[in-house]
């Protein structure tokens, strides 16, 4: 059920995100992820997200793969990957409850990926 709260996700924040209504391979469940968009079009309803899922040694080498130790600062409780194969828009209603913040780090890593699946040079 998507969230009647209308939340303001602002760049790097980690939030839990209703993936359902799916197809194919695509995310399905409420599960973190993180808004990568630039926060000055915050008037849009919609936001650029990666989702995160659980670690997997099988990600080591994978450029679309960022590695997230847990921290209290952005709320995961155990080592993580954000997919940048998988980001996509949404609307803020998909955004169930904020967990924590990304560091600056950690975003230019996400971004680096994302410019690197698309080729950006």
């Amino acid at each position: 059920m998507l969230s009647t709260t209308i939340h303001n996700p602002r760049r790097g924040e980690v939030w839990d995100v209703d993936f359902r209504g799916y197809i194919g391979t695509e995310i399905q469940k409420i599960r973190p992820a993180v808004v990568v968009n630039i926060n000055s079009i915050k008037h849009l309803k919609i936001r650029l997200i990666a989702p995160i899922t659980s670690w997997n040694k099988e990600y080591l080498g994978k450029i679309w793969i960022v590695n997230i130790k847990p921290s209290d600062f952005n709320g995961l409780s155990r080592e993580s990957a954000v997919d940048t194969m998988q980001i996509k828009g949404a609307d803020v209603q998909r955004f169930v409850k904020k967990r924590g913040q990304f560091t600056a780090v950690q975003m230019d890593d996400i971004t680096a990926a994302i410019a690197a699946i698309i080729d950006y040079q």
